[in-house]
């Protein structure tokens, strides 16, 4: 019953109720990063594979400019990546638009991290059932881990979560994932400013 009702349930007033309370949060943050991005706009929105392989557009604040060097490529995203991109990053405040997504039914609270359309070709037929549930905001992936562990050990997880997901584990991912946040641990990669990009093998 909860997987098949309650947690849809659960996910939309939990996040109409959390952007109603929040708006003047998101509304500052989206003011500071509006002039901190240098006309890139304060917003992030990219295709994403959600429950089944279906594409949606995620949104998110944009930690990073699109300054380019003189050839026009973008440069690193260590350099574009703002001081204040940091903050908003490293206090997963970047995360906090999601709850459209999550009231529009493309995400969850809990459940695999909605990775690049560009993977699809390259998982598994058992990585794949990682899309068998919404796509959420916070998994069994970041609170093992987050940016630290492989991508294969974060399917693992995932797929893990797809089979043995109840409304006590998805409590206890939800505190878990605040008390990781409130240590900042597993932001990115050491001495990165984004992950790694998956390649089918790491």
């Amino acid at each position: 019953m909860y997987r098949s009702f309650f947690k849809r349930f659960f996910d939309f007033w939990i996040s109409l109720i959390g952007i109603i309370c929040i708006s003047p949060v998101l509304l500052v943050v989206t003011i500071w990063l509006h002039f901190a991005n240098k006309g890139a706009g304060p917003f992030f929105m990219q295709e994403r594979p959600g429950k089944n392989g279906k594409l949606y557009r995620v949104i998110k604040f944009k930690t990073m400019t699109d300054e380019r060097d003189a050839e026009g490529k973008l440069l690193p995203d260590s350099q574009r990546l703002t001081k204040i991109g940091k903050i908003v990053r490293s206090l997963s405040v970047d995360e906090l638009p999601q709850l459209l997504n999550i009231l529009k039914g493309d995400m969850s609270f809990i459940g695999p991290r909605p990775l690049l359309t560009k993977y699809l070709p390259l998982y598994t037929k058992e990585q794949m059932r990682r899309h068998d549930v919404r796509p959420g905001i916070s998994g069994w992936a970041q609170v093992n881990g987050r940016n630290t562990i492989s991508f294969t050990k974060q399917f693992e997880y995932d797929v893990w979560y797809v089979d043995h997901r109840t409304f006590w584990r998805d409590v206890k991912i939800l505190f878990m994932t605040i008390f990781k946040v409130l240590k900042r641990e597993g932001i990115s990669e050491e001495g990165q400013a984004t992950r790694e990009a998956f390649n089918g093998n790491n």
